[in-house]
């Protein structure tokens, strides 16, 4: 007999996204959708506005990835009027990135996936000094975790469990089947858990060294980047250097040495293993490190088959809204994209409540519509976006700065090739991905200190026909994936804007041909050991990194006004 299980929200962070799988007698996936309950709407905002406004606007799509829709939303006016920054401007939006991207993934692995692979409880019973040993089973030189140290998080830990509340590691399925570490591995995931909270503040301060603060910095503008005195001022590039590097040492010597240690303990767990999702795969180039350098490339790989990377064709891309909650179903290339709200709702179902009880609920309409986001399709095909997408592909391709990692990371955990297809693989792709930006940003470095010598210039002019229509786009690789944003301009201003993010093309719900997203195709086939924790289905979505605010944004169902702000501007 079938059951629904309703996870909701699924998200440790910018949540909004619902899941629910249908399972049968055996307690395994049969069905699977995946919808978020919150519209954007940044669409909307934005017409009508000044394209120099656009990108500051744009950006607060999230508070995450904040710089990753800044940017976008800049360079699309940029292609647009086709106004090409002076290179410094370039390589000091490839800092910022660079920035970004390494406190991105380093949360992500700690704070909002890590309790998906840890048992923090389990860490109470660890022999502090046998975890210390442990450590360097994976690296030579192991960050904090010292036998003083370990003793001392474990400490800290007691006393939460002794005050009843676990505090940050509240509402975990611990004790769970599928959990694999040690309670001495346990401990030291733990002990990096709580150093990542000192270090993604050391990161922050990268990106505010040149955006002036973080989240949201301010100092890119259509044309370049408005930090010319930090550019000047030794002290202030000397700071993001040591910054940088510190924070490239806790990659080397926690993160990735903890990816390793969790790769091993879960290469037999069938419920992380063999669920590619959608083994279409999409990114595209980012990184710029010198003039005509590109850290990661672009490509499409088809259905799994690394023998062949195609070029990406951005005429191939739409979107269309059969099962969103849009007026328009119809497949539109973003130029041509519409954000017309059609609301339709839940509906009155059933489902199995937390003590595995059937209760009635209320669950997404399947037939009908069930998401406000959308259903990005490549070709008429769904696609993988993400740190795996990129990973595979830059490997495919034989890119140089991917190979030796990936080649190293196989070698280390005597994984195959094909295990990276998979929950465990998403979440290891991540780790490579800020190992290579960790040892190669400071490349961009180096070669935008080395151009200032000769060229200061930070800014090219803005220079636009208020008489002309425009068109032009932003294509990137973010922490989540394959980012895209597109814009019309008209009479000077935005005529229409199109933003199709990562977490779109991930969590897009099924199309008219009723073929879902990777959420959905992921966990089809799945087997849950307990239907009242379903952990594995957490554990499987979390490895996407969903970032539900960039699909999304708030909006009152009846229209009405939710708040209003005046800003003194003379203040």
């Amino acid at each position: 007999m079938n059951q629904k299980i309703i996870v909701d929200p699924i998200t440790r962070i910018e949540g909004h996204l619902r899941v629910e799988v249908v399972v049968d007698e055996n307690n395994i996936v049969k069905e699977a959708y995946a919808g978020s309950t919150l519209w954007r709407g940044i669409e909307v905002i934005v017409k009508g506005r000044d394209p120099r406004d656009a990108g500051f606007m744009t950006q607060r799509i999230c508070g995450v990835c904040t710089f990753s829709h800044y940017k976008a939303g800049i360079v699309a006016v940029e292609n647009a009027l086709g106004i090409t920054p002076p290179l410094n401007a370039l390589l000091t939006r490839t800092l910022m990135n660079a920035a970004l991207f390494l406190h991105d993934h380093i949360v992500h692995f700690y704070q909002l996936h890590g309790l998906d692979w840890a048992d923090v409880v389990s860490a109470l019973s660890a022999d502090v000094k046998k975890a210390s040993d442990i450590a360097f089973d994976y690296t030579s030189n192991p960050y904090a975790t010292g036998a003083d140290k370990l003793l001392e998080v474990q400490q800290r830990l007691k006393t939460f469990v002794d005050k009843g509340n676990l505090g940050p590691f509240a509402n975990a399925y611990y004790g769970h089947p599928t959990y694999r570490l040690s309670p001495e591995q346990n401990l030291i995931v733990l002990s990096h858990y709580l150093e990542c909270l000192r270090i993604q503040r050391t990161i922050a301060q990268c990106m505010a060294i040149f955006g002036a603060k973080n989240p949201h910095p301010q100092s890119l503008t259509v044309g370049g980047v408005t930090c010319v005195m930090d550019l000047l001022s030794p002290s202030r590039m000397g700071e993001y250097m040591s910054k940088f590097q510190e924070v490239a040492d806790f990659v080397n010597r926690a993160y990735y040495p903890d990816l390793v240690m969790a790769a091993k303990a879960y290469a037999n767990e069938a419920s992380v293993l063999n669920d590619a999702g959608v083994s279409n795969l999409y990114t595209f180039k980012e990184f710029q490190l010198g003039r005509n350098e590109w850290l990661f490339e672009s490509g499409i790989i088809k259905n799994g088959d690394l023998s062949k990377v195609y070029e990406v064709d951005e005429d191939k891309i739409t979107e269309e809204a059969t099962h969103s909650w849009y007026a328009d179903n119809e497949a539109f290339h973003p130029y041509d994209g519409k954000t017309n709200p059609n609301y339709t709702g839940l509906i009155d179902g059933e489902s199995i409540d937390h003590k595995g009880n059937k209760v009635s609920s209320k669950v997404f309409d399947t037939k009908g519509k069930y998401s406000w986001i959308k259903a990005p399709r490549y070709d008429g095909e769904p696609m993988q976006v993400g740190p795996l997408a990129n990973i595979v592909i830059n490997y495919a391709k034989g890119n140089k700065n991917v190979i030796p990692v990936v080649d190293e990371f196989l070698k280390e955990t005597g994984l195959p090739l094909n295990a990276i297809f998979s929950t465990l693989g998403r979440t290891a792709a991540r780790c490579l991905e800020a190992k290579i930006v960790a040892n190669n940003a400071l490349r961009a470095f180096d070669n935008l200190v080395e151009n200032l010598k000769i060229d200061q210039s930070t800014c090219a002019p803005y220079v636009i026909d208020n008489s002309k229509e425009y068109k032009g786009h932003y294509m990137g690789h973010v922490p989540r994936g394959a980012l895209s944003h597109w814009c019309r301009i008209k009479n000077g201003v935005i005529e229409n804007w199109q933003a199709v993010v990562p977490s779109t093309w991930n969590a897009s719900p099924k199309d008219a041909k009723g073929v879902g997203g990777s959420y959905e195709q992921c966990l089809i086939g799945l087997k849950i050991a307990d239907v009242k924790q379903p952990l594995e289905i957490i554990r499987k979505i979390h490895s996407y990194d969903p970032c539900i605010a960039c699909a999304v944004h708030v909006m009152d169902t009846k229209g009405n006004n939710l708040s209003e702000y005046k800003v003194n501007v003379n203040l």
